[in-house]
């Protein structure tokens, strides 16, 4: 694992933490939005394994889906539930409050971290 794909995993870990504080604090939309960015961060953190990096958050779920997720070195839904969050995360982040219903949030935080757990697993199986 390189440096870079610690310090990305470790903001993944930390977005979770975040996420379930703000969920916690009723602030469901805002909680989704972090758990959507922990699966980002992932993503970001597989791909600079391969030696890629983009700097538009579309570019990283589309080049997800076809380095990880199409070849079978992830389960496909994982691109299901990062192209969700993504669009989640915008409701959260520009919508009314409360647009964001708290289950829905909860939902996503799960999905984080299955996500994260997924793809540090692949990184570390990389490396032997």
């Amino acid at each position: 694992m390189t440096a870079d794909q610690h310090e990305l995993l470790e903001k993944a870990r930390e977005s979770i933490a975040a996420a379930r504080l703000l969920l916690e604090g009723g602030h469901a939309g805002f909680a989704a939005s972090r758990a959507y960015y922990a699966m980002f961060y992932a993503a970001e953190a597989l791909l600079e394994g391969k030696g890629l990096s983009f700097s538009k958050h579309s570019a990283v779920i589309a080049a997800f889906g076809k380095q990880f997720a199409k070849p079978g070195a992830v389960p496909v839904h994982l691109h299901k539930y990062l192209t969700e969050a993504y669009e989640l995360r915008h409701t959260g982040d520009y919508a009314a409050p409360g647009a964001v219903p708290r289950d829905r949030a909860a939902e996503q935080i799960d999905r984080a971290e299955e996500f994260v757990a997924a793809t540090e697993g692949l990184i570390r199986s990389a490396r032997q």
